[in-house]
């Protein structure tokens, strides 16, 4: 299995490599752009947590941020980058454990999650790529009471109320 599985890949690159097959026509590529597509409809509608707008609207998330590997096994890594609105936000912590929640309550299928600020978009966005990686820790913000109730209140869609 092993070896049709490479003979495969090495096929579909040849092809791709001589304009036969275009890079969409890969096997694999179209369900993991699909699987992207429904995080980003997961993560699309969580709101701002000072803004009475969803990250969608304020360009925090958007399609491209979304990247889905295969794992294996029906397995997926899930990796999400996202920009906050300004390079010294304050809820950018926040955002991130909102997205934590929001996927982990919704996605139906096996995954692992790996959350991070995009790249020169935060001051601190290593420090804050640490905190919303740590399981621990993200379990214990979700054992604040008055911090649940913030993350509740941006993840809940607005016709679940």
């Amino acid at each position: 299995m092993e070896i049709v599985t490479g003979l495969t890949t090495t096929v579909s690159k040849l092809l791709q490599f001589s304009g036969l097959l275009m890079k969409n026509d890969v096997p694999g590529t179209k369900n993991m752009e699909e699987k992207a597509l429904e995080v980003y409809d997961v993560i699309r509608t969580i709101r701002d947590p000072e803004k009475p707008n969803t990250l969608e609207e304020l360009d925090v998330v958007s399609e491209k941020c979304v990247e889905v590997q295969d794992l294996g096994d029906d397995e997926y890594l899930i990796i999400i980058k996202f920009s906050p609105t300004v390079p010294h936000c304050s809820l950018a912590t926040l955002i991130g454990l909102c997205l934590q929640v929001k996927l982990q309550r919704s996605l139906p299928f096996k995954h692992k999650l790996e959350i991070y600020i995009s790249e020169g978009t935060h001051t601190t966005e290593e420090d804050i790529n640490k905190q919303i990686n740590d399981k621990e820790r993200v379990a214990a913000a979700m054992e604040n009471p008055n911090l649940r109730e913030i993350v509740e209140q941006c993840v809940t869609e607005p016709d679940d109320y």
